[in-house]
């Protein structure tokens, strides 16, 4: 999918999500996986930058996948987080602050099942690309 498809589907699942409290963009339909909001704050402008992302509740915050469809580059949100950690999730219309932490290497070979099994097309992304697919936990905070 070309960058500029997915910053429009991108962009209208996030006021749908937004607009409607979670009700309409919660779930991934295609797998019925949970969808959350993530602002970050962007790493060159300054500026508030909100993505619509599939995670996984885990026993302390939430994981995100920063896979970006396999594409062989990190996603901007996984870039504006490794320079500015703290963030604001919203869940259905629940607004948190949280800060991202990288999974480290044995528990991300822990999770990564998991990961696939909420969203099989994670191990066709992975295929994909030479570089490790990036697990960050936001943690409220």
């Amino acid at each position: 999918m070309q960058d500029l498809t997915v910053k429009l589907l991108s962009a209208v699942h996030r006021e749908l999500y937004r607009w409607t409290g979670g009700r309409l963009g919660k779930r991934l339909s295609r797998v019925d996986a949970p969808m959350l909001l993530l602002t970050t704050t962007g790493r060159r402008s300054g500026k508030q930058h909100t993505v619509p992302l599939l995670y996984l509740d885990v026993e302390d915050g939430w994981l995100v996948i920063a896979s970006f469809g396999g594409r062989d580059y990190h996603p901007a949100w996984y870039l504006n987080l490794v320079a500015e950690p703290e963030c604001v999730v919203q869940i259905d219309d629940r607004r948190v602050k949280a800060v991202a932490a990288s999974v480290p290497a044995d528990r991300r070979a822990e999770l990564w099942p998991q990961v696939v099994a909420a969203y099989p097309g994670y191990a066709d992304y992975e295929a994909k690309t030479d570089r490790e697919i990036p697990l960050l936990v936001l943690r409220p905070g």
